[in-house]
């Protein structure tokens, strides 16, 4: 028989103290988990904004300069010498101001991370979803077109009709998948100096190699058949597309939202709008008119094909970096805005543990898988990728920006003041530009898919001819 004290005790026990307890317990469990997580949210973010102006600016020139600036000399050569440099030196001014509205727009808006939180702003959800589905086209279409310029480049320099065209993209593939891997942008921008000097390096070899050889031929210099017009014959359609060329070659404004997103002092992105609009008007007028001008109005694109093929094939080893860190970058952008989306209130988008890296992987896999399929399947890949540019950077670089101006930045009334009236006169152009391009450049890429239908110059899906890449 249990004593009076065994009673009472086994009573009060259960019943009421250790309730007590494990609800105690609980609460401090849940804070620690609470605490655990503010902490690792903390350090998230703390990794997520390390970008400084310089590494910015690298950044930019990593997602705009690319060998494709070694076309603009077939632009040139289509435009002619004078409206050849007048159109890169303007639209290139012009990209240096709507980028700067773009970084006040994120100035005066903090939170916005991507493209489409900026929209959302002044167009709302459907702006939103618009924009975004705008942006994860475009930077999956530009990652496939550096696994063709990869299959391409490495087709070049082996030289080798004998390997299937598939492997070569594959291989492509795998390299875009390895560079994407770190998450950051403060980290990627490593790589930029690389890439930077690589694409610097391609161009002076092309410069160099081309003048040489027009040095040495039948006349010299003087033999050379370039034009200060526009050619004779020269169509409408071929000429917008040429402009389209100069115009996708400043389309750096559609990344500028995320970059700046982890930027440690973002006021500072002025200096990285100047830096990269300056250079890129300095190198793609020099390579364009200076080549333009060496080899004549028989200039291929890329322009490293009309150096002769072992030039070419020194030249496009060298641009493999490029080839290759200019398309991981897009990558970075649009796993990265899945990532802010699916889990933002989650520290997995920190991807700073195991479970945080396993998504990132995965997901950096899909997304190179997914580019590869689609510039592999589409048989007039790249005259696609000019209909998305005239359909897309048309907002990103153009009329976004300046309804940006007139909605979010502007201060007061358009006729307010001198300033304002001038800015809404700048901005209405910019406006104007946006909507050609937008009616004209589709119209042009539209006109080219077919006249490749036409001629004969479209390959087939999943080919496995190194010729039909060449």
């Amino acid at each position: 028989m249990a004593s009076p004290s065994d009673t009472s005790l086994s009573i009060d026990t259960p019943d009421s103290l250790q309730p007590k307890q494990d609800a105690l317990f609980d609460t401090e469990k849940g804070d620690a988990y609470a605490l655990d997580q503010q902490t690792t949210i903390h350090e998230g973010e703390e990794k997520f904004h390390k970008l400084g102006w310089k590494r910015m600016t690298i950044c930019l020139i990593v997602e705009a300069i690319a060998l494709g600036s070694l076309s603009l000399p077939s632009a040139f050569a289509t435009l002619g010498m004078v409206a050849g440099v007048i159109a890169c030196v303007g639209l290139g001014l012009v990209a240096i101001y709507t980028s700067y509205v773009v970084g006040k727009v994120k100035l005066l808006y903090p939170h916005i991370m991507n493209y489409g939180d900026a929209v959302r702003l002044i167009w709302g959800r459907p702006g939103y979803e618009l924009a975004n589905i705008m942006s994860c086209i475009f930077l999956l279409l530009l990652v496939g077109s550096h696994t063709l310029t990869g299959t391409i480049a490495f087709i070049n320099i082996v030289d080798n009709y004998t390997i299937c065209a598939i492997v070569w993209g594959i291989i492509s593939a795998v390299l875009l998948f390895i560079l994407a891997i770190p998450p950051t942008f403060a980290e990627f921008a490593i790589l930029g100096y690389i890439d930077f000097g690589s694409i610097i390096a391609a161009i002076l070899v092309t410069i160099v190699a081309t003048g040489v050889q027009a040095s040495n031929a039948p006349g010299g210099l003087g033999a050379v058949t370039w034009s200060a017009w526009p050619p004779e014959g020269v169509s409408f359609y071929q000429a917008f597309l040429a402009v389209s060329n100069i115009i996708f070659a400043y389309s750096f404004a559609v990344c500028q939202f995320a970059f700046m997103a982890e930027m440690h002092t973002p006021k500072d992105y002025v200096k990285s709008i100047w830096s990269i609009g300056l250079i890129e008007i300095c190198i793609y007028t020099l390579t364009g008119a200076l080549v333009y001008a060496f080899v004549g109005a028989d200039i291929k694109s890329p322009a490293l094909l009309s150096a002769g093929p072992t030039v070419s094939r020194v030249v496009f080893g060298i641009a493999l970096p490029v080839i290759f860190i200019s398309g991981s970058i897009n990558s970075i952008v649009l796993c990265r805005y899945v990532m802010d989306r699916a889990f933002a209130h989650s520290p997995i988008r920190f991807v700073s543990s195991a479970r945080g890296w396993a998504v990132w992987l995965s997901l950096l896999a899909v997304v190179t898988v997914l580019a590869w399929v689609v510039a592999s399947a589409i048989p007039f890949f790249n005259a696609l990728l000019g209909l998305i540019s005239s359909l897309f950077i048309s907002g990103f670089t153009f009329y976004f920006p300046a309804l940006f101006w007139f909605q979010l930045v502007k201060q007061g009334k358009w006729n307010r003041d001198w300033r304002n009236v001038g800015l809404s006169v700048v901005n209405g152009v910019v406006f104007l530009i946006g909507m050609i391009l937008l009616g004209c450049g589709t119209y042009a890429s539209v006109k080219d898919i077919l006249e490749q239908y036409r001629v004969g110059d479209v390959r087939s899906p999943f080919t496995c001819s190194a010729a039909a890449y060449t």
